[in-house]
């Protein structure tokens, strides 16, 4: 079973990532479970969400304590939450930010993980271009899905069909192909570099 956990603040389209991650799985053919955890449900309070991803039925429903990939849509809350929480040193961590982990402050405490397995992507930039608007999530799909392979890149696009429609389906479709783009670039360039 692979399990993300997405943190973010109310607005930003946190719950509705995790659940167009779900649904990329289904058209994957996986099985696939979303749900949220609210605190105050007020915007811009710390959101988290989660989602399962599976071969076979998931029959727990517990909040993800230990996930595989941790996806943080607001660079805000590095140093206000404890975002790692239960992520191991294979763990994915995908940051939402133009930043680097350096310029961030937690260089160090990410040099634990496996450094193809660290990437920053500045996917409000991008939803602000695209979209004119800062929500980053269909966009931090399609990095993730480039960075992780968990789910295929034209898997969200579809998810964000079905989740969106007409231009704004479009436009985040868009974004979401930037964003894998992006990722596979800065991998391009590590490996290049190596």
């Amino acid at each position: 079973m692979f399990q993300v956990r997405f943190h973010g603040r109310g607005g930003q389209g946190v719950v509705t990532a995790a659940e167009m991650l779900s649904v990329a799985a289904f058209l994957d053919g996986r099985f696939a479970q979303a749900f949220p955890s609210f605190g105050s449900e007020r915007t811009g309070a710390p959101v988290v969400s989660y989602c399962r991803i599976a071969d076979q039925e998931i029959r727990t429903r517990a909040p993800v304590e230990a996930p595989d990939a941790l996806v943080v849509q607001d660079a805000t809350l590095l140093h206000q939450v404890d975002l790692f929480s239960g992520v191991g040193p294979e763990g994915f961590v995908l940051v939402n930010t133009s930043h680097t982990f350096e310029e961030l402050g937690i260089a160090e405490f990410v040099s634990r993980f496996r450094p193809e397995h660290l990437l920053t992507v500045p996917a409000t930039d991008i939803a602000l271009r695209i979209l004119g608007r800062p929500l980053p999530n269909a966009v931090l799909l399609g990095g993730f899905a480039a960075m992780t392979g968990a789910v295929s890149v034209d898997s969200v696009v579809a998810a964000i069909g079905e989740r969106f429609s007409g231009s704004v389906a479009e436009r985040n479709a868009q974004g979401a192909r930037e964003a894998a783009r992006f990722v596979e670039e800065e991998r391009s360039e590590r490996a290049s570099s190596d």
